[in-house]
């Protein structure tokens, strides 16, 4: 694989990830990331949508009037979204209705939009697809941190199984509780700055940009 294409499958996933550099797709990262399951399912979601989109507008960009390329992004992003939306619901439906509106949310995500308009308008249908995949995944790793996170110390499982065993807790006679705060939408946002802050500690050349 050339270093170009390399770069751009690989970059988004730590030194131009779209939520912790970008900050991008916030809302959504709050929102979804209670458990590690439906974290993933939105992660993979977001990543297919953002590739074929990219895939779809590069290939037309020389035949869409710049005027009205917008509408044609957000139908082409629309039409990604409901097939996606309707795969889950036959598939993993208890994931899709603990997703509910976020799943169409995808698109006016500004992930997604921005990709289309930064980089597939300007790029070949590959190295398009690639930035896709790239940015999607990097999305979709930070989700899985948060949840993973949120999860075991709010729920004390992991993919609703029990990690912390029950023995452990204050109920049982142990010395544990489980943090019900990490349930909260604001405890996820502590995390993202968590994350944030690591990443930019080790790597201080971010910061020169």
């Amino acid at each position: 694989m050339a270093s170009k294409s390399l770069k751009n499958l690989t970059g988004p996933l730590s030194g131009n990830n779209p939520v912790i550099v970008q900050i991008l797709g916030i809302c959504s990262a709050l929102a979804v990331t209670v458990q590690l399951k439906p974290a993933i399912v939105m992660g993979l979601s977001v990543m297919v949508v953002t590739a074929f989109s990219n895939l779809v507008m590069s290939l037309l960009r020389n035949g869409v009037p710049s005027r009205i390329r917008i509408i044609v992004q957000l139908v082409v992003i629309a039409a990604l979204v409901i097939l996606v939306d309707q795969v889950l619901k036959a598939f993993v439906y208890d994931v899709s209705k603990q997703l509910s509106v976020y799943v169409g949310l995808i698109i006016t995500n500004c992930i997604v939009m921005g990709r289309v308009e930064a980089f597939a308008l300007q790029n070949k249908p590959w190295d398009s697809f690639l930035d896709g995949i790239g940015n999607g995944l990097g999305y979709g790793s930070i989700l899985v941190i948060i949840a993973f996170f949120r999860e075991l110390l709010g729920s004390g499982t992991l993919f609703g199984f029990r990690i912390i065993p029950e023995s452990w807790y204050i109920a049982e006679g142990g010395f544990y509780s489980n943090c019900g705060l990490m349930l909260f939408p604001p405890m996820a946002l502590i995390i993202v700055g968590c994350i944030i802050w690591a990443h930019r500690s080790f790597n201080k050349d971010l910061q020169e940009k």
